[in-house]
This record gives C-alpha cells, sequence and structure tokens, in this order.
C-alpha cells in the first residue's frame, strides 16, 4: 500500500469516527501532495510526500510563533494539534547525539576551519540525513557554535 492510498484509507477512517480535527489536517496534507504533484507534473515519492509533510510542519511552527506572539493561544494549540498528526506520518527523527556525530564527521571531511565552510559543512550535514526528519534549524545553530568554537 502506498503512501498516499494509506493516507486516504485514513482519511476515510477519521470522516467515520467523526474526528473533525484529524480529517481536516489529514485532508490538508493530501491536498498539499497533490498540489506538489501538479506542479511536479508527476506523482510523488514516498521520500517527496515526506519532505511536503515536513513544510507542512515547518509552516505550522511558524504559525505557532505568530500566534504566541499576538495572544492567540487557543489558535497555536490548533497549530500544535495539526503537528503531532502530521508527526505520525513521518519516519523518526535524528536524535541529537546522532546530529552531533554528523557535524564532527562533516567537519572533518570537509576540512572546515571558518564560518566561510558554513555552507560546504551544512550540505554534508543534511546528505548524510537523506530521508530522515531533522531539523535543519538545529543542525545550523550546531555547526555555527562548532565553527566559531573549535575544540
Amino acid at each position: 500500500m502506498t503512501f498516499q492510498d494509506q493516507l486516504q484509507k485514513h482519511i476515510q477512517e477519521a470522516m467515520r469516527s467523526k474526528n473533525v480535527l484529524r480529517l481536516s489536517t489529514l485532508r490538508m496534507m493530501k491536498a498539499a501532495i497533490k498540489n506538489k504533484e501538479i506542479e511536479k507534473i508527476k506523482a510523488l515519492e514516498e521520500a517527496e510526500c515526506f519532505q511536503v509533510l515536513q513544510t507542512l510542519i515547518k509552516q505550522r511552527q511558524d504559525s505557532i510563533e505568530q500566534f504566541t506572539r499576538g495572544g492567540r493561544r487557543e489558535l497555536a494549540e490548533k497549530e500544535a494539534a495539526e503537528i503531532k498528526i502530521i508527526e505520525e506520518y513521518l519516519p523518526a527523527g535524528a536524535s541529537k547525539e546522532d546530529i552531533e556525530k554528523a557535524v564532527l564527521e562533516a567537519l572533518a571531511e570537509t576540512g572546515a576551519t571558518s564560518m566561510k565552510d558554513l555552507g560546504a559543512v551544512m550540505k554534508a550535514v543534511m546528505a548524510r540525513f537523506a530521508g530522515q526528519r531533522v531539523d535543519g534549524k538545529a543542525v545550523n545553530e550546531l555547526v555555527r557554535s562548532k565553527l566559531s568554537n573549535p575544540s
């Protein structure tokens, strides 16, 4: 069963159970994937579907930040609930230890010594996590700290 078939099956289950939040989130996920397929003019592979879902999570995280600053806690909570639903469909994320290990390996591999090498190190680290969920912002901060304070 493909990822999209599984998603459709879960949409039907949410309809039967009358779970409004889950249903709307799953429909939104399906629509985002369909829009990406239309944009690419071909069916998406599973890894591409995961990238779309990661984009949706990032959008929701940004929304949570905005809603929190605006004093709209109920909307921030709704976005957080949607993130939890979307995360159910993504593979497990990389742990902090895995990220740190990959950063140290990438620094050694690229021979990076200054902030000028940030892009090369980031590219090497992110390549190690292809197909896995990893927070690029956290990776960037770790790489920056290692490059500015080599120890």
